[in-house]
Protein backbone atom coordinates (compact mmCIF):
# COMPACT_ATOMS: atom_id res chain seq x y z
CA UNK A 1 0.00 0.00 0.00
CA UNK A 2 1.34 3.42 -0.97
CA UNK A 3 0.66 6.24 1.47
CA UNK A 4 0.71 9.92 0.60
CA UNK A 5 0.44 13.07 2.65
CA UNK A 6 -2.08 15.86 2.18
CA UNK A 7 -0.49 19.20 2.99
CA UNK A 8 -2.21 21.76 5.26
CA UNK A 9 -3.37 24.98 3.63
CA UNK A 10 -3.21 27.35 6.59
CA UNK A 11 0.42 28.50 6.15
CA UNK A 12 1.82 28.47 2.58
CA UNK A 13 5.30 29.42 3.77
CA UNK A 14 5.50 26.21 5.83
CA UNK A 15 4.74 23.86 2.92
CA UNK A 16 8.35 23.45 1.80
CA UNK A 17 9.37 22.26 5.28
CA UNK A 18 6.52 19.74 5.21
CA UNK A 19 7.52 18.67 1.70
CA UNK A 20 11.20 18.12 2.47
CA UNK A 21 10.37 16.10 5.58
CA UNK A 22 7.91 13.96 3.61
CA UNK A 23 10.35 13.45 0.73
CA UNK A 24 12.86 12.04 3.21
CA UNK A 25 10.26 9.66 4.63
CA UNK A 26 8.07 6.80 3.40
CA UNK A 27 5.42 8.90 1.66
CA UNK A 28 4.72 8.50 -2.05
CA UNK A 29 2.70 11.62 -2.88
CA UNK A 30 2.07 15.14 -1.60
CA UNK A 31 -1.43 16.51 -2.17
CA UNK A 32 -2.96 19.97 -1.96
CA UNK A 33 -6.57 21.17 -1.90
CA UNK A 34 -8.06 23.88 -4.12
CA UNK A 35 -10.50 26.71 -3.54
CA UNK A 36 -10.72 30.20 -5.04
CA UNK A 37 -12.65 32.26 -2.48
CA UNK A 38 -10.60 31.12 0.49
CA UNK A 39 -7.32 31.82 2.28
CA UNK A 40 -5.36 28.98 0.68
CA UNK A 41 -2.42 28.80 -1.74
CA UNK A 42 -3.12 28.27 -5.44
CA UNK A 43 -2.27 24.55 -5.84
CA UNK A 44 -0.42 24.50 -9.16
CA UNK A 45 1.89 27.32 -8.12
CA UNK A 46 2.41 25.85 -4.66
CA UNK A 47 3.06 22.35 -6.00
CA UNK A 48 5.57 23.72 -8.50
CA UNK A 49 7.61 24.97 -5.55
CA UNK A 50 7.05 21.69 -3.71
CA UNK A 51 8.28 19.73 -6.75
CA UNK A 52 11.41 21.88 -6.88
CA UNK A 53 12.08 21.26 -3.18
CA UNK A 54 11.73 17.47 -3.47
CA UNK A 55 13.29 14.74 -5.59
CA UNK A 56 11.04 11.69 -5.66
CA UNK A 57 7.49 12.19 -4.29
CA UNK A 58 4.60 12.83 -6.67
CA UNK A 59 2.72 16.11 -6.39
CA UNK A 60 -1.05 15.91 -6.63
CA UNK A 61 -3.94 18.36 -6.84
CA UNK A 62 -6.71 17.03 -4.63
CA UNK A 63 -8.79 18.24 -6.26
CA UNK A 64 -8.17 21.10 -8.66
CA UNK A 65 -11.47 22.80 -9.54
CA UNK A 66 -10.98 22.69 -13.29
CA UNK A 67 -14.19 24.51 -14.38
CA UNK A 68 -12.88 27.67 -12.71
CA UNK A 69 -9.98 27.73 -15.20
CA UNK A 70 -9.52 28.23 -18.94
CA UNK A 71 -8.64 24.85 -20.50
CA UNK A 72 -5.77 25.81 -22.84
CA UNK A 73 -3.90 27.65 -20.09
CA UNK A 74 -4.60 24.87 -17.59
CA UNK A 75 -3.28 22.31 -20.08
CA UNK A 76 -0.10 24.35 -20.51
CA UNK A 77 0.39 24.82 -16.77
CA UNK A 78 -0.12 21.12 -16.03
CA UNK A 79 2.16 20.02 -18.88
CA UNK A 80 4.87 22.42 -17.72
CA UNK A 81 4.75 21.17 -14.14
CA UNK A 82 4.69 17.55 -15.29
CA UNK A 83 7.65 18.09 -17.63
CA UNK A 84 9.76 20.05 -15.17
CA UNK A 85 9.10 17.62 -12.30
CA UNK A 86 10.09 14.61 -14.39
CA UNK A 87 6.55 13.25 -14.69
CA UNK A 88 5.67 13.55 -10.99
CA UNK A 89 2.40 15.46 -11.42
CA UNK A 90 -0.92 13.76 -10.67
CA UNK A 91 -3.80 15.97 -11.72
CA UNK A 92 -6.75 15.33 -9.44
CA UNK A 93 -9.79 17.16 -10.83
CA UNK A 94 -13.27 18.02 -9.60
CA UNK A 95 -16.08 20.43 -10.41
CA UNK A 96 -16.44 22.39 -7.16
CA UNK A 97 -19.69 23.00 -5.33
CA UNK A 98 -19.22 26.48 -3.90
CA UNK A 99 -21.29 29.15 -5.59
CA UNK A 100 -18.88 31.94 -4.64
CA UNK A 101 -15.94 30.22 -6.37
CA UNK A 102 -17.90 30.09 -9.62
CA UNK A 103 -19.18 33.63 -9.18
CA UNK A 104 -15.66 35.02 -8.92
CA UNK A 105 -14.42 32.89 -11.83
CA UNK A 106 -17.35 33.94 -14.03
CA UNK A 107 -18.42 30.33 -14.59
CA UNK A 108 -21.86 28.73 -14.28
CA UNK A 109 -22.30 26.45 -11.29
CA UNK A 110 -25.17 24.65 -13.04
CA UNK A 111 -23.08 23.56 -16.05
CA UNK A 112 -19.79 22.80 -14.30
CA UNK A 113 -19.85 19.09 -15.11
CA UNK A 114 -20.46 19.68 -18.80
CA UNK A 115 -17.70 22.29 -18.81
CA UNK A 116 -15.24 19.82 -17.29
CA UNK A 117 -15.98 17.27 -20.02
CA UNK A 118 -15.37 19.96 -22.66
CA UNK A 119 -12.14 20.96 -20.94
CA UNK A 120 -10.87 17.40 -20.88
CA UNK A 121 -11.42 17.04 -24.63
CA UNK A 122 -9.29 20.14 -25.20
CA UNK A 123 -6.57 19.19 -22.73
CA UNK A 124 -6.20 15.61 -23.93
CA UNK A 125 -5.82 16.91 -27.49
CA UNK A 126 -3.20 19.48 -26.50
CA UNK A 127 -1.23 17.05 -24.34
CA UNK A 128 -1.00 14.72 -27.36
CA UNK A 129 0.70 17.46 -29.38
CA UNK A 130 -2.23 18.24 -31.66
CA UNK A 131 -2.99 21.84 -32.65
CA UNK A 132 -5.62 23.72 -30.72
CA UNK A 133 -7.62 24.31 -33.92
CA UNK A 134 -9.57 27.29 -35.27
CA UNK A 135 -6.38 28.60 -36.80
CA UNK A 136 -4.28 28.13 -33.66
CA UNK A 137 -1.39 25.67 -33.51
CA UNK A 138 0.15 23.42 -30.90
CA UNK A 139 0.37 24.58 -27.29
CA UNK A 140 3.47 23.17 -25.62
CA UNK A 141 5.41 21.94 -23.84
CA UNK A 142 4.52 18.30 -24.18
CA UNK A 143 4.14 16.68 -20.75
CA UNK A 144 6.67 14.13 -19.55
CA UNK A 145 3.99 11.44 -19.62
CA UNK A 146 2.76 10.74 -23.15
CA UNK A 147 -0.82 11.92 -23.52
CA UNK A 148 -0.68 14.04 -20.39
CA UNK A 149 -0.18 13.68 -16.66
CA UNK A 150 -2.13 11.05 -14.78
CA UNK A 151 -5.67 12.35 -14.23
CA UNK A 152 -7.80 11.28 -11.27
CA UNK A 153 -11.36 12.47 -10.77
CA UNK A 154 -13.08 13.03 -7.45
CA UNK A 155 -16.83 13.08 -6.96
CA UNK A 156 -19.85 11.22 -5.67
CA UNK A 157 -22.59 11.48 -8.29
CA UNK A 158 -22.93 8.95 -11.16
CA UNK A 159 -21.92 11.54 -13.78
CA UNK A 160 -18.69 12.22 -11.90
CA UNK A 161 -17.94 8.51 -11.47
CA UNK A 162 -18.57 7.85 -15.17
CA UNK A 163 -16.11 10.62 -16.02
CA UNK A 164 -13.28 8.46 -14.69
CA UNK A 165 -13.80 5.95 -17.48
CA UNK A 166 -14.39 8.60 -20.14
CA UNK A 167 -11.40 10.84 -19.52
CA UNK A 168 -9.36 9.66 -16.55
CA UNK A 169 -6.83 7.21 -15.23
CA UNK A 170 -8.37 6.69 -11.82
CA UNK A 171 -10.61 7.78 -8.96
CA UNK A 172 -10.08 9.85 -5.82
CA UNK A 173 -12.34 8.42 -3.12
CA UNK A 174 -12.81 11.08 -0.44
CA UNK A 175 -15.03 8.84 1.67
CA UNK A 176 -14.74 6.51 4.64
CA UNK A 177 -14.19 2.81 3.80
CA UNK A 178 -17.81 1.99 4.64
CA UNK A 179 -18.99 4.39 1.93
CA UNK A 180 -16.07 4.26 -0.47
CA UNK A 181 -16.68 0.63 -1.43
CA UNK A 182 -19.88 1.37 -3.32
CA UNK A 183 -18.30 4.33 -5.12
CA UNK A 184 -15.31 2.24 -6.15
CA UNK A 185 -17.51 -0.59 -7.42
CA UNK A 186 -19.48 1.89 -9.54
CA UNK A 187 -16.30 3.38 -10.99
CA UNK A 188 -15.05 -0.08 -11.95
CA UNK A 189 -18.39 -0.91 -13.53
CA UNK A 190 -18.31 2.24 -15.67
CA UNK A 191 -14.71 1.40 -16.60
CA UNK A 192 -15.66 -2.05 -17.89
CA UNK A 193 -18.72 -0.74 -19.72
CA UNK A 194 -16.52 1.82 -21.50
CA UNK A 195 -14.27 -0.98 -22.75
CA UNK A 196 -11.21 0.33 -20.91
CA UNK A 197 -8.42 -2.18 -20.40
CA UNK A 198 -6.91 -2.92 -17.03
CA UNK A 199 -8.32 -1.28 -13.90
CA UNK A 200 -8.74 2.33 -12.79
CA UNK A 201 -6.21 3.46 -10.21
CA UNK A 202 -7.98 4.03 -6.89
CA UNK A 203 -6.69 6.58 -4.39
CA UNK A 204 -8.46 7.19 -1.07
CA UNK A 205 -8.31 10.21 1.21
CA UNK A 206 -8.74 10.30 4.99
CA UNK A 207 -8.32 13.21 7.39
CA UNK A 208 -5.81 12.76 10.20
CA UNK A 209 -4.09 14.62 13.03
CA UNK A 210 -1.38 13.14 15.26
CA UNK A 211 0.01 14.93 18.27
CA UNK A 212 -1.01 16.78 21.39
CA UNK A 213 -4.51 17.96 22.14
CA UNK A 214 -3.54 21.39 20.79
CA UNK A 215 -2.44 19.86 17.48
CA UNK A 216 -5.70 17.94 17.11
CA UNK A 217 -7.79 20.97 18.07
CA UNK A 218 -5.93 23.11 15.53
CA UNK A 219 -6.62 20.53 12.82
CA UNK A 220 -10.30 20.22 13.69
CA UNK A 221 -10.75 23.99 13.72
CA UNK A 222 -9.08 24.40 10.33
CA UNK A 223 -11.01 21.55 8.75
CA UNK A 224 -14.30 22.81 10.15
CA UNK A 225 -13.70 26.26 8.68
CA UNK A 226 -12.85 24.77 5.28
CA UNK A 227 -16.06 22.72 5.11
CA UNK A 228 -18.35 25.21 6.85
CA UNK A 229 -20.15 25.93 3.57
CA UNK A 230 -21.42 22.32 3.36
CA UNK A 231 -23.52 22.59 6.50
CA UNK A 232 -22.01 19.23 7.55
CA UNK A 233 -18.64 20.39 8.88
CA UNK A 234 -19.17 18.99 12.38
CA UNK A 235 -20.02 15.55 11.06
CA UNK A 236 -17.03 15.58 8.70
CA UNK A 237 -14.63 16.72 11.41
CA UNK A 238 -15.87 13.94 13.70
CA UNK A 239 -14.42 11.42 11.25
CA UNK A 240 -10.86 12.69 11.65
CA UNK A 241 -8.43 9.96 12.75
CA UNK A 242 -6.27 10.96 15.69
CA UNK A 243 -4.45 7.79 16.82
CA UNK A 244 -1.96 5.46 15.12
CA UNK A 245 -4.33 2.55 15.66
CA UNK A 246 -7.20 4.29 13.88
CA UNK A 247 -4.96 5.11 10.94
CA UNK A 248 -3.61 1.57 10.63
CA UNK A 249 -7.11 0.10 10.78
CA UNK A 250 -8.41 2.52 8.15
CA UNK A 251 -5.52 1.81 5.76
CA UNK A 252 -6.17 -1.92 6.13
CA UNK A 253 -9.85 -1.41 5.31
CA UNK A 254 -8.97 0.53 2.17
CA UNK A 255 -6.53 -2.20 1.17
CA UNK A 256 -9.38 -4.73 1.30
CA UNK A 257 -11.27 -2.54 -1.20
CA UNK A 258 -8.35 -2.65 -3.64
CA UNK A 259 -7.22 0.92 -2.99
CA UNK A 260 -3.67 1.47 -4.26
CA UNK A 261 -2.80 4.58 -2.29
CA UNK A 262 -4.18 6.31 0.80
CA UNK A 263 -3.67 10.06 1.26
CA UNK A 264 -3.41 11.06 4.92
CA UNK A 265 -4.76 14.58 4.81
CA UNK A 266 -3.58 17.08 7.43
CA UNK A 267 -5.23 20.36 8.41
CA UNK A 268 -3.19 21.09 11.53
CA UNK A 269 -0.11 23.26 11.01
CA UNK A 270 2.40 21.39 13.23
CA UNK A 271 5.12 19.95 10.90
CA UNK A 272 5.99 17.37 13.55
CA UNK A 273 2.99 15.45 12.27
CA UNK A 274 5.05 14.46 9.23
CA UNK A 275 7.49 12.54 11.40
CA UNK A 276 4.78 11.02 13.61
CA UNK A 277 2.81 9.89 10.59
CA UNK A 278 5.98 8.56 8.97
CA UNK A 279 6.47 6.27 11.98
CA UNK A 280 2.94 4.93 11.52
CA UNK A 281 3.41 4.40 7.78
CA UNK A 282 6.78 2.67 8.24
CA UNK A 283 5.13 0.16 10.58
CA UNK A 284 2.33 -0.77 8.18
Amino acid sequence: MNVGLGLPISDPAALLDWARRADAGPFTTLGLLDRLVYDNPEPLIALALVAGATTRVRVQTEVLLAPLREPALLAKQAATLDRMSGGRLVLGLGVGGREDDHLVAGTDLRTRGRRLDEQMAVMRRLWSGEPYGDGAGMIGPLPARPGGPEVLFGGFQPAALARVARWGDGFLAAAAPSWAGGLIDTVRQFWREAGRSGEPRIVAQVNVALGSEDVVTDARTAMGAYYEFTGMAERMVSGMLTTPGQIRECVAQYAELGVEEVMLYCYGSDPGQVDRLADVVSAL
